[in-house]
């Protein structure tokens, strides 16, 4: 993507001067991008082929609802900094989502603003709940990473998450030649196990790994690039733990906002197997042993 081929359809949608643009990190599989206006601001775009502009959509509707949820929290105090989508479309046959500039700080930041994005996160799961009618699912099919999501309505917990999770997960591998042992013996088994759960339907962030938060240069917390849906705020948290996991003082500020049920960590593994069986269906190698391994670990665990 060139400057003179963005520039002119940015300026189309938003009314405003684009004078520069360099590639930066941060796009994932897309290509990103500093923006920089005439009158001194800076936007962040990603873009991609335009076959991947579904991708693109989903993003942009994740983070429009993760906005309305914290501009609903925000009486209650500090919100996570979130991108606004500002515009979408497909420009010379490349798909092209324009975001908000965040400015992030390099390094890990200090404890206090991971303290501070845990409790955000946890007024905006509590906040989410206004006027929704506690199914658990999504509008709209979505992504998670680069890989598919489904998300049709359901009113029970335990059938979303085993279905449209870890069931779908696990029929991708197996369609890839990739089935692993026991799969159809978890599946049962999660089903039981969970059946008792009904927690609120909160609007969760979805994929939240050290990677899609960060703490701001000035101060301050964001969340980005989301694969939102309805389902048990426990999710979020229980991947916050994994590839790396956040810091403790992000825990220790959810917990003195909106505090998890005593049983929570019980659910940590299963609901983090959906995230290994995604990786291991993105990107092989060593995801499918961990993913073996969990199943094996989860089943001895209910045995």
């Amino acid at each position: 993507m060139q400057l003179a081929t963005l520039a002119p359809w940015i300026e189309a949608q938003l009314e405003r001067q684009v004078i520069a643009m360099q590639p930066v990190g941060g796009g994932c599989i897309h290509r990103a991008w500093r923006l920089q206006l005439s009158d001194g601001t800076q936007l962040f775009a990603k873009t991609n082929r335009a076959e991947l502009a579904p991708v693109l959509e989903a993003e942009a509707d994740g983070l429009t609802a993760l906005h309305s949820a914290a501009n609903q929290a925000s009486g209650s105090g500090p919100i996570a900094a979130i991108p606004e989508p500002l515009a979408l479309g497909t420009v010379s046959g490349e798909a092209v989502l324009v975001l908000s500039w965040l400015e992030l700080q390099s390094g890990a930041g200090d404890a206090a603003a991971w303290q501070r994005l845990g409790a955000a996160l946890a007024q905006l799961h509590r906040a989410s709940l206004q006027g929704h009618n506690g199914a658990y699912g999504w509008h709209r099919d979505n992504f998670i990473g680069a890989g598919p999501q489904p998300n049709g309505w359901s009113s029970s917990w335990a059938s979303f998450f085993v279905e449209q999770r870890l069931g779908a997960q696990l029929a991708l591998a197996e369609q890839a030649g990739r089935a692993l042992p026991n799969a159809a013996v978890l599946l049962e088994r999660a089903a039981a196990w969970l059946a008792p759960h009904q927690p609120e339907a909160c609007l969760v962030h979805g994929d939240l790994w050290s990677g899609n938060a960060g703490v701001l240069a000035g101060g301050g917390a964001a969340l980005f690039d989301p694969a939102v849906h309805r389902a048990d705020r426990e999710v979020d948290l229980a991947m916050a733990r994994l590839f790396g996991g956040f810091p403790a003082s992000f825990f220790a500020g959810y917990e003195a906002t909106w505090p998890l049920p005593a049983d929570h960590r019980q659910r940590v593994e299963l609901y983090n197997l959906y995230h290994l069986l995604n990786h291991a269906n993105l990107f092989g190698g060593g995801y499918w042993q961990q993913s073996a391994a969990s199943i094996q670990a989860l089943l001895r665990q209910w045995s």
